[in-house]
């Protein structure tokens, strides 16, 4: 998928604001290099003048590492998939440390979220599929229902719809296809 800098450069500045990262923060990167997320690893600590720690790829597949590593560098930010969150858990993580949680790239299960809310300053739901800039999408649990958790608002300058086959809104609750428009959108595929 063809992303211009643009593109990538609304996202950050739509995350600098809404999760948030500030210079006082400490983000723990977990995520391969080879993997589109870590681009808002990356960029967002250096753009905002955060710390940023990237974690050795043997210590993101060993929930105690990864559980030692936070406790190390006083992480206040760290974004990982439930995958990663659920390791995390069943090493016996408990959060020291005022952590934001930065949670995407699959479902966000209520279980998870109730237990991730439990440990943590506050715990953002993201959603963006491959044809947008990583994240299309946040929206910050404060609750768990025993509803979905909903993947949220678009970021700055997007724009998402819920339509039916024929490109119409459907009712709130209604099932349909996710549309998303705006500045984060991919030219295309490569060929």
């Amino acid at each position: 998928v063809q992303i211009i800098h643009k593109a990538l450069t609304n996202l950050l500045t739509s995350m600098r604001q809404r999760p948030g990262l500030t210079h006082q923060d400490v983000l723990l990167a977990v995520t391969t290099l080879s993997f589109d997320i870590a681009a808002l690893e990356i960029y967002l600590p250096l753009i905002v003048g955060a710390q940023l720690i990237i974690a050795p790829r043997d210590s993101v597949a060993d929930g105690s590492r990864l559980q030692s590593l936070l406790h190390e560098h006083q992480a206040t930010v760290m974004q990982a998939t439930p995958t990663t969150w659920r390791l995390l858990l069943l090493s016996g993580w408990q959060n020291e440390t005022n952590l934001k949680i930065l949670c995407g790239g699959e479902v966000l299960p209520n279980e998870l979220a109730k237990q991730l809310l439990a440990l943590s300053d506050s715990v953002w739901n993201l959603y963006g599929p491959t044809e947008t800039t990583i994240w299309s999408t946040v929206y910050q649990v404060k609750e768990v229902t025993d509803k979905p958790i909903s993947i949220g608002k678009g970021i700055a300058n997007t724009s998402v719809y819920v339509l039916n086959q024929r490109l119409e809104p459907v009712p709130i609750g209604s099932v349909g296809d996710l549309y998303i428009g705006g500045a984060g959108v991919a030219r295309g595929y490569l060929n």
